[in-house]
């Protein structure tokens, strides 16, 4: 018996796909049409476009679907500047002008504080546009694959033979996918030379390509990470398992780019490739390298986080420190604190810092980045925050007139939530890369807190992502 999403995506008929105006943009960088009273959503669009569809998904409540020939072109569209656009799962927006882009992501932050948090907010500020548009990320992670996914194009050319031994991206949607790149315009050179050396090189010594699937082979994982203010480079590569060939491979690696101030191995046999919890092996140079801003150094070990977009971090947090309004007697609570670098950055202004992280060694990083800085007014402690934030821990180290938390997507626990409210500190900048659990936790923090301030920031270009800043005052 055909099941009710099936029974909805017939229930639409076909001359009602031809000639269809894309109506809007939604969340997740979708577009949305609506026909016959149903939501369909629609990839690699934009408003205004007029096109034929194809219903790829059917679901209970909505549609997903994919066009297959265009009659008009919205005036919102650019010509894609990656020639693995469409392809590839990054920037999938490169086919809309930056204006368009930075409106969108204007409306998606006011739209879903107000639809989502249900709370009275100030009017938004313009959004801050990213100072760089293209290469603008100091990190990158490329994977391996011995079966690379061939385009549609590559497939019908029955005349080009093609390795399918790859280094490069996910396709959208698969995890197990991955399609060769030979450039990306997102992070600076030496980013697309060392991938590429390594790569051919793979190649031409016979090593073995990995296999997501099962788990085999020998080449898993490349991360190359920059510096663009002090002009260092990382690199990591990530093995299945220990072999004679790694050991030649970073030597070559190192001499044809002599630049590479921190070279890395990991062997990682796990069914994921995070290695937290993994020896990281430095093999040449420097375990770390360096990032300067406002003349701190904070140096960024291979398991270190820090703002992939280092010229639009630096956006935004002045405009977190602007927020916060911190005056040389204030106590400021750093929740989510990383490596430190919002607690250094503002610390010169304020009385003292203390910093909460639940990655342990990210707060040895923060601990290290103010010594290296000469800053002494701050503090950092290791725990998940939840457990930290305690009664206990705020009456031994402090009623704080400002709290920053800069949490992960997930927003914060509701736990943590509760104790800000309980704590009802004069100021809280809330810094969000997810403005739709940021507005799931303004609505519990409206108990005694108002929006005062709202500033979106563009860290990530030709994608939906965008960050967002709130500044909460006590009602």
């Amino acid at each position: 018996m055909p099941s009710k999403a099936t029974k909805l995506a017939n229930s639409i008929p076909p001359e009602a796909l031809l000639n269809v105006e894309i109506q809007d943009m939604v969340a997740e960088g979708k577009c949305l049409v609506r026909i016959n009273n149903l939501v369909v959503f629609v990839n690699q669009v934009a408003p205004g476009d007029v096109v034929d569809l194809r219903i790829s998904k059917a679901h209970k409540r909505f549609m997903e679907a994919m066009p297959t020939k265009y009659h008009k072109y919205s005036e919102l569209r650019t010509t894609p500047f990656c020639q693995h656009f469409g392809t590839c799962g990054g920037c999938k927006w490169q086919h809309m002008t930056y204006d368009a882009q930075l409106n969108y992501k204007h409306q998606q932050v006011a739209d879903t504080l107000q639809r989502i948090g249900k709370v009275e907010i100030p009017e938004v500020r313009r959004i801050m546009a990213s100072p760089e548009r293209k290469y603008y990320r100091n990190k990158l992670e490329y994977t391996f694959s011995f079966m690379g996914w061939l385009t549609e194009e590559q497939i019908k050319d029955e005349t080009a033979a093609y390795d399918r031994r790859v280094l490069g991206f996910h396709t959208p949607g698969r995890f197990d996918k991955i399609i060769d790149v030979e450039h990306c315009h997102l992070q600076p050179e030496p980013s697309n030379e060392i991938r590429l050396f390594i790569r051919d090189y793979a190649r031409e010594h016979m090593l073995r390509f990995g296999n997501i699937i099962k788990q085999t082979g020998l080449l898993r994982n490349l991360i190359i990470r920059t510096a663009e203010s002090t002009g260092e480079t990382m690199v990591i590569l990530q093995c299945y398992r220990e072999h004679q060939a790694i050991e030649p491979l970073l030597n070559a690696v190192y001499a044809k780019f002599p630049q590479i101030t921190s070279l890395n191995y990991v062997l990682n046999d796990k069914g994921n490739e995070t290695f937290h919890d993994l020896e990281v092996v430095c093999y040449k140079g420097k375990p770390y390298i360096e990032e300067e801003m406002e003349g701190l150094r904070f140096r960024i070990g291979p398991k270190s986080f820090y703002q992939t977009n280092s010229a639009g971090a630096y956006n935004l947090y002045k405009v977190a420190r602007e927020f916060a309004e911190i005056k040389p007697t204030d106590l400021v609570y750093d929740l989510y604190t990383g490596a430190g670098t919002i607690a250094n950055f503002v610390a010169r202004q304020a009385r003292r810092v203390v910093g909460v992280e639940y990655v342990e060694q990210a707060v040895l990083d923060a601990r290290v980045n103010s010594e290296i800085n000469g800053v002494t007014n701050t503090e950092f402690f290791a725990g998940d925050m939840k457990d930290m934030l305690t009664e206990a821990f705020t009456s031994h180290h402090g009623h704080p007139d400002v709290i920053i938390t800069d949490p992960p997507r997930a927003g914060m626990h509701e736990d943590v939530v509760k104790r800000l409210v309980a704590l009802r500190a004069p100021r809280v900048v809330y810094i969000s890369c997810n403005p739709a659990t940021q507005a799931r936790d303004l609505e519990l923090l409206d108990e005694v807190y108002k929006v005062t301030r709202v500033q979106p920031v563009d860290m990530f270009p030709h994608t939906h992502h965008v960050e967002n800043v709130v500044l909460l005052e006590l009602k």
